[in-house]
């Protein structure tokens, strides 16, 4: 008898164990089983009340009754394919809902900027002259070593640098000559070792006044090409041609007389990097300040250059801000842009990084500025008979665009487009594709910006259900004319 009542202690002792198990896992799984319950409850209740109201509607108006079987007619709308394409509904636009990771960001206007010191190159007489040839016409493309102008040489000062050079260039030549006659000599014993010992002396003193006048051309803004030029030929240069420099070299030549003047015409099939490198090394006459025959002096402008291929995005952020963005630096966060384009679609630039913040904060906005880098694309290329090129670039300066900063990152989460939801007051709408109907469904949005929201997963829709990315607006508007509400004919019109 105590072996049988011991046994039913162990049970229900067993027993407690068991439910105690099972109800903690049932409060802790509540918020994944809970929604679907209550949404199961009220839809339960829905169709029971709905069954009652039928039956004791009057029999003479059963025919006007045109539910189909799983459908709220006045939360139902049917769409022909014609509808569906006319909403945007296409087969990629009602895809099943799937729980992902959402990044919040904060949003900042901004404007597209040339990056200081890099985009433009002010190209500038080197010498004094007359320029005889303008190579160029304002907005060309021009690649690095294309000849731009030519300036006859007419400062009175750079002749007489030249013919002294070359007048010392022919004394060392003569002195040399005997120096090497008087070795002969003094070889023989004719004349004493101290003649040519002067003589040496004398070819020293030549060598170092060349030196020093080889320097003074250097500085009146000759090259070392062209001063060996001027020491090979034995003649004056009369005339200059200045080149397109290299892209950010810093050396600071702009002329490079040893280089033919090249026509840029239709390139030869290249691979993609070498196509990326042209692209990069193409600088763009912005400006254009002389003419053929105008005088020039050194050191006047005479074009500027742009290269338009790596710009800046500068944002203007709030004081209050600086923690979020810094962090976002820190981190070396991807950011991204929306450029609004002439259709009002919004188009998103990805994979951006933030190049520094400035450290000054205005005193009046209370806003410093965020530099963005932007590497720049060519949209269209045109190449002329005459074999001028015209190049558009995609990015602009003073295009208007606003920065999407990342802050923080929520996971599991029912992530839509705002063209997927629909708000009237506040209320806020989601349609579900069921069958060829689509159902509305009241959702909670935890959150939203420009481009994103951010729906609860209370039961409302479940990961998995099909629902329209695209067209919420018209949909919403068509069950409002469905169900006989007037259309204002003033809607979005002021007067």
């Amino acid at each position: 008898m105590n072996h049988s009542k011991l046994n039913q202690n162990w049970k229900m002792l067993l027993s407690i164990v068991v439910l105690s198990i099972v109800g903690f896992l049932l409060w802790g799984t509540r918020q994944q089983w809970m929604p679907a319950l209550k949404s199961y409850v009220n839809n339960s209740g829905q169709t029971q009340s709905d069954q009652t109201a039928a039956a004791g509607a009057d029999s003479e108006e059963d025919h006007h009754d045109h539910d189909h079987a799983g459908h709220d007619e006045t939360s139902s709308l049917e769409l022909s394919p014609q509808a569906r394409k006319n909403v945007g509904l296409t087969a990629d636009k009602v895809v099943p809902v799937k729980l992902k990771s959402f990044t919040r960001t904060i949003t900042i206007p901004a404007l597209v900027v040339e990056r200081p010191g890099k985009t433009r190159i002010r190209v500038v007489a080197p010498m004094t002259g007359i320029v005889t040839n303008v190579n160029v016409t304002g907005g060309e493309a021009v690649q690095p070593g294309r000849a731009l102008f030519k300036i006859r040489l007419t400062h009175e000062d750079l002749v007489q640098a030249q013919t002294a050079y070359l007048k010392t260039l022919g004394e060392l030549d003569v002195e040399l000559k005997e120096i090497a006659r008087i070795q002969v000599i003094t070889d023989k014993g004719v004349i004493a070792g101290k003649v040519l010992l002067e003589r040496e002396y004398a070819k020293e003193k030549l060598e170092a006044i060349l030196k020093a006048q080889r320097e003074a051309l250097l500085l009146h803004g000759f090259t070392d090409t062209q001063v060996d030029q001027i020491k090979k030929t034995r003649r004056l240069i009369k005339e200059h041609l200045v080149y397109a420099p290299l892209v950010h070299d810093q050396s600071g030549e702009v002329s490079a007389p040893n280089m033919k003047i090249q026509r840029i015409s239709a390139p030869a099939p290249a691979t993609l990097d070498q196509r990326v490198n042209s692209q990069r090394s193409l600088l763009v006459v912005q400006s254009l300040d002389v003419n053929k025959g105008d005088f020039v002096q050194a050191g006047d402008t005479l074009c500027v250059l742009a290269d338009y291929s790596n710009l800046y995005i500068k944002g203007q952020a709030f004081e209050q801000e600086t923690d979020e963005i810094t962090r976002c630096l820190e981190n070396q966060w991807a950011v991204e842009a929306i450029q609004e384009e002439n259709n009002k679609t919004k188009k998103l630039i990805k994979d951006l990084k933030i190049d520094y913040l400035n450290n000054q904060i205005e005193t009046e906005s209370r806003t410093f500025s965020v530099f963005v880098n932007l590497p720049n694309q060519i949209e269209h290329d045109t190449f002329r008979k005459d074999g001028d090129r015209y190049i558009t670039w995609r990015f602009k300066i003073g295009q208007r665009m606003q920065l999407l900063i990342p802050v923080e990152t929520w996971q599991k989460q029912i992530v839509l487009p705002v063209e997927a939801v629909a708000s009237e007051g506040a209320e806020h709408f989601v349609f579900q594709e069921n069958g060829d109907h689509f159902d509305r469904r009241p959702v909670h949005v935890l959150y939203q910006d420009q481009l994103w929201a951010v729906i609860e997963n209370d039961g409302s829709i479940f990961p998995g259900d099909k629902i329209a990315l695209a067209g919420a607006h018209q949909l919403q508007m068509a069950l409002k004319n469905k169900a006989g509400g007037a259309v204002d004919p003033h809607a979005g019109h002021s007067h």
